[in-house]
This record gives structure tokens, sequence and C-alpha cells, in this order.
């Protein structure tokens, strides 16, 4: 499989990393970092010193966007540390990113190589949409698109209703959701099943390979910061879990739903909101559904044990 990533490391992001780059069957072609978690120049930063860890120097990263398409740019250091990957202090980047922006990387990569690209989408989805607007053939140029974000049947986590990535910049996603590519949505429906709990966290500390080393290193202020939230030691690992849906898709179980996002609510902006009544497309326009848009598969429950088997295996048995 051939990845092109956008991604803001962000801790978990960076456990997608690692998770992807153990595959034997997986080529990260090229990654784009965009505002979220931290700036869009540290995501950026960010990107290269875990992919030089990984020894994938040869990897292009391109900057992103800087911020949101139509809100003020908003970053969440303290749950990923000051400046991204908690408390690890590691070298500077080996080399540049490279001159394209993230969203012009995506599009020529798309145009050089249809239909042999999937897009693993982890953070808020800037980049997909000002890629969309300069090339509005992308989802057809593009295999598949995955996206960690919204909570269509869930509780938010950046509000009572909104996922932290769709909140970031909700029109973007709007945009992403309704321009009819082969998406997938990895939402907070599903992410109670890739909570790291106590004992996998002991698990990992007792590595001593560079992996498992490197994914104990940056856990520790985003455990702290869980730990504080659940009162449990704990965390949970939203981009890995969507990186291994993406290469084992049976991992979960899915429904196809349209999905559009609340722009103007005063407490609902940002939420993902899907028609769950199960209506037909007639009845459903009748009643007020949402009609205007394709569907997208949004995964509905997920083998949280099958999950940390291979996360596991890719952090700690694979050194």
């Amino acid at each position: 499989m051939r990845i092109v990533l956008d991604t803001d490391p962000g801790i978990d992001d960076a456990l997608a990393i690692l998770y992807l780059a153990a595959q034997a069957d997986v080529e990260i072609v090229a990654v784009g970092s965009v505002h979220g978690n931290v700036p869009a120049q540290v995501a950026a930063d960010n990107s290269r010193r875990i992919l030089d860890v990984l020894g994938l120097d040869d990897v292009p990263v391109a900057v992103g966007a800087a911020r949101p398409l139509a809100q003020p740019l908003l970053t969440s250091e303290f749950v990923h540390g000051p400046h991204g990957l908690g408390r690890w202090e590691g070298p500077e980047p080996s080399r540049p990113a490279v001159r394209e922006s993230a969203a012009e990387q995506i599009v020529q990569l798309a145009r050089q190589h249809p239909g042999e690209l999937d897009l693993l989408a982890l953070g808020p989805l800037t980049n997909v949409a000002l890629a969309l607007l300069l090339e509005p053939e992308l989802p057809s140029l593009l295999r598949s698109v995955m996206v960690m974000g919204g909570a269509v049947d869930a509780p938010g986590n950046a509000t009572p209703f909104a996922e932290a990535n769709i909140w970031h910049d909700p029109e973007a996603a709007d945009l992403v959701f309704a321009a009819g590519f082969a998406l997938t949505l990895v939402a907070l429906d599903v992410t109670h099943s890739a909570r790291a709990d106590a004992d996998w966290l002991d698990t990992l500390a007792a590595s001593t390979g560079p992996r498992g080393k490197f994914a104990h290193d940056v856990l520790g202020f985003y455990v702290d910061f869980y730990s504080r939230m659940l009162g449990e030691r704990c965390c949970t690992l939203y981009d890995p879990l969507a990186a291994a849906i993406l290469l084992h898709p049976d991992l979960a179980t899915y429904r196809e739903l349209p999905v559009s996002v609340e722009l103007r609510g005063e407490k609902t902006r940002g939420q993902t909101v899907a028609d769950l009544r199960g209506y037909g497309k007639e009845i459903s326009a009748e009643l007020g559904g949402i009609t205007d848009r394709p569907a997208i598969k949004v995964a509905r429950t997920v083998d949280g044990p099958a999950f940390f088997k291979q996360l596991t295996e890719a952090l700690i048995d694979r050194v």
C-alpha cells in the first residue's frame, strides 16, 4: 500500500507513523503537515524528526496550511506538550521541507499516480480541502481517503459535540465530506477501543527496542493528560487506530452515511451530523434529511484486542 500522510504530530500521530513504518508492505510516499495539535511548521519539523528516527529521511515532507479556512488558529499543546512530542528531546530535522505546500504535494502525487495512492488524514482537513480546490478531480485520482475525526453517534472531545480534528476546521471537513471521495471515517464512535491501559503501557515501558523506547518517551506527557482527565493511567490512541483500519479494514464494521458538519451552531459548531434514522432517501428528503452529498463509510465497531496486538508487534517485536 502506498500512503500519503497528512498529519499534525502530536503524540498519537507519532505512534501512527511508527506503526506504518513497521509494515513491510507499506510505503510512506510523502508527508504533509497541518495545523492542529501544533502549528503547521512545528508539525513539519516533528514529522521529519520522527522519520529520521525511523531511518526514513528520504520521505518528502511538505509544510501545510498554517490556519483553518474560516476561523482563528487554535492548537493543543496542553495535550501534546510544548513542541508536540511530549517531553521527548531529539535532534533537529536532518533536512528541510520541500518547497511545495502540502496541498500542492497531494495534487501533484495524485496526478502522477492516479488510482494508486491512499491518503491518511490524521489532523484537520484543511490541506485536503485546499487540494480539492486546486484539483476538483481529486476524488477520482486518489484510491481512498481515511480520516481520523468526527463524532457521529458519540460525544465530542474538543467540545461536548465536536471532535478536535473537525472542530479545528469545520469548513474544510464539510467540503471534504461532500466531495465524493472513497472516504472512511474513524470517529470517536469507536476510539474507546483504542484506549491503552496501564498493563499495555507497562509492556511498552519494558521494551528495549528503538521503536518501543521512542514510543514510551513521547507518550509520558500524553498519558499524564489522560490520567488527569479520566482518573486512571491510560491514553487513547486515535491515530494509530485509523492507520490500522486503513491497512486492515476487517478490524472494523461500518455503516454508510451521508455526513455533514455543523458550521453555524452557537454551541454545536464543528459537530459531525448524520441522519441515523435509517429512512430511505426519498422519505429522508421529505423529513429534512441530509441528501445533498454521497454516503461515506463510518466505522461502527472495532476489534480492540486485535488492534492492540498489531500495534504491540509494530512497536515492540519488530526492532
